[in-house]
């Protein structure tokens, strides 16, 4: 008997339970919803503030709207602006600059790198060319062969790019025809031209890495054999290529000795203009003062700088220093202008004058000259010694001082080897006050004698003999002066030769020194020294007188005595001597006088 059951058992077809796919797919979305679901709820009920098993609190972000201080806090303030006083600007992409090294970054990597992309790849498409494997054949007679030692062992490269059948060998012991030519050696040795190089047909190239700088074009590299023939066939033979590599050398050697005397010639110019602005430059620039009335309308205008200026040095060898320049060349270092003078000091010039002929001789013994112009301190005098006569007992010498151009002196001087056993006679020496009592010099020039390297004391001043010949003495001597040789002790004497010589006429006339003048001077100097055995450091008494004067010319006579009464120069001089006084007109003519 079947037992009952509440409900009562249903019967149900089996057939309509059987799962359909999209039964399944709708299963697993809805259960992934599920979980989606659990996950959102989990995460909902977890709190920063939620202790975990370690009694931590958990490392979550703290949402917008939780309470923590730490949370991040809405902003309602909008961005700021940019300041509109900072200018434009322009923004740049950094990533694509290249740094040039030297001291910019341009935007030009893109072209840079397909300069670079596309060398390599002509390179990578000849490697891939020449990696390929030579075919080998089983049969001995198929394969390829060197040319020279016929071995089956040869260079792909070679065979490839060149066509040319040689072994590794065969290219090492004999360079002069497979050694490789670069595209420069081609074109300098061979006189090939670069559209000739480039065209693979005539000749064939292997390119290669620049080994300089990757950046430059690919190394071209031409078989020599090759170019050999390709050059032979151009010029005919190698003596034509050897002519014509000569006559290029030789056209390229004019060329480049033109372009050096070119540019020596202009640099012979710049020099020269150079020189000549810097003399220019140090030229003296008068800078006059007011105009002073002298009488009536007429009026002067002092250069104070032009005088002041030029200082007489205080030791007398300074101011006979030359330079040599040549063997009878020399050149002056220091000219002094005295006080209302017109020119530089007449007894300095003679002085260095003589200087530069007792260099190329032994002692002086007498000596002429003549000034043509005065002469400017502010450029340099040079001395040109001439060699006259080169006797036994004589030697003369002529000395020309040129400045600016411009012959200013002329010197004639004689040299004798002394002859102390000929009999002698002189003049006797004036009597005269000694120097300790005379009166010095200083005392009444003092702007001007203060820093003379010559002490000078008035022994007597406007002495009338009995006969009624007016004469002026004076103690003279130059300042520390070392005991030097003869030949230096009279060119001092020169030196002083000319300190009050031409101003006696001056003072004898009654005439005021340092008046107006002509631009150009006249005036010959004759001095006679007879003695060597004196120093001019001693005091020298110099007697001075004038027998003649008229026609603004004037003759001085001068001796000059040691302390103890020796007669050691005799000087004379012809000078211009002018009063300002006008002359009658123009129209009138006047007897000359020689």
């Amino acid at each position: 008997m079947e037992r009952p059951s509440t409900p009562p058992r249903r019967i149900m077809d089996t057939s309509l339970l059987q799962v359909t796919p999209e039964h399944v797919k709708q299963i697993e979305i809805n259960r992934l919803k599920a979980k989606a679901a659990q996950r959102q709820r989990e995460q909902e009920a977890s709190s920063s503030s939620s202790i975990n098993t370690n009694n931590k609190r958990n490392l979550v972000p703290t949402p917008a709207g939780h309470g923590s201080p730490t949370a991040p806090v809405a902003s309602s303030s909008k961005p700021l602006k940019r300041d509109s006083r900072l200018g434009t600007y322009f923004e740049y992409d950094l990533s694509k600059m290249v740094n040039t090294k030297g001291g910019f970054l341009v935007d030009e990597g893109s072209k840079v790198d397909e300069d670079l992309r596309r060398k390599e790849k002509e390179r990578e498409k000849q490697r891939d060319v020449h990696n390929l494997d030579l075919p080998m054949y089983l049969d001995p007679a198929l394969n390829p062969k060197c040319q020279e030692c016929q071995t089956m062992d040869i260079d792909p490269t070679f065979l490839k790019v060149f066509k040319c059948r040689v072994c590794k060998t065969c290219q090492n012991e004999k360079p002069e025809k497979y050694s490789l030519l670069t595209k420069t050696e081609c074109k300098l040795d061979y006189l090939l031209t670069d559209p000739e190089l480039r065209d693979q047909e005539l000749l064939p190239h292997l390119l290669k890495a620049n080994p300089h700088k990757s950046t430059y074009a690919n190394m071209m590299l031409f078989l020599r054999c090759q170019v050999e023939e390709f050059a032979w066939k151009k010029w005919g033979s190698p003596e034509v290529l050897d002519a014509e590599y000569e006559r290029r050398a030789a056209e390229k050697k004019t060329k480049k000795n033109k372009k050096f005397e070119q540019s020596l010639k202009d640099l012979r110019r710049r020099t020269k203009e150079g020189v000549w602005q810097r003399r220019k430059d140090e030229e003296h620039k008068h800078i006059f003062s007011q105009v002073q009335t002298i009488r009536g309308s007429f009026g002067k205008q002092v250069c104070h700088e032009y005088s002041l200026n030029q200082v007489e040095h205080e030791q007398i060898s300074t101011s006979l220093e030359v330079e040599q320049i040549e063997v009878n060349l020399f050149r002056s270092k220091s000219l002094w202008l005295p006080l209302r003078a017109r020119g530089v000091f007449g007894g300095q010039v003679i002085s260095q004058a003589l200087v530069s002929a007792t260099n190329c001789v032994d002692s002086v013994f007498a000596l002429h000259c003549y000034f043509l112009t005065s002469a400017s301190p502010a450029t340099p005098i040079v001395y040109s010694v001439e060699r006259l006569r080169d006797g036994k007992s004589y030697v003369t010498r002529s000395v020309k001082a040129v400045q600016n151009g411009q012959i200013i002196f002329i010197m004639l001087c004689s040299f004798q080897k002394p002859e102390i056993w000929q009999p002698t006679h002189q003049w006797t020496m004036p009597e005269v006050p000694p120097p300790e009592q005379c009166q010095d010099e200083e005392v009444t020039y003092a702007r001007e004698r203060s820093r003379s390297p010559i002490a000078i004391k008035h022994a007597k001043v406007h002495h009338v003999s009995e006969d009624g010949t007016a004469t002026y003495m004076y103690w003279m001597k130059a300042r520390d002066v070392p005991q030097y040789e003869a030949p230096f002790q009279k060119c001092i004497l020169a030196y002083i030769s000319d300190m009050h010589f031409i101003s006696t006429a001056f003072r004898i006339m009654g005439l005021k020194t340092g008046g107006t003048g002509p631009d150009s001077l006249s005036m010959t100097v004759s001095a006679l020294l007879l003695v060597n055995d004196f120093d001019a450091g001693d005091w020298l008494l110099y007697e001075i007188d004038c027998p003649r004067a008229g026609s603004g010319r004037a003759v001085v006579h001068g001796r000059m005595f040691t302390r103890d009464g020796k007669l050691v120069a005799v000087t004379s001089q012809e000078g211009v001597v002018r009063a300002n006084i006008r002359g009658p007109p123009e129209g009138k003519k006047l007897q000359t006088k020689l």
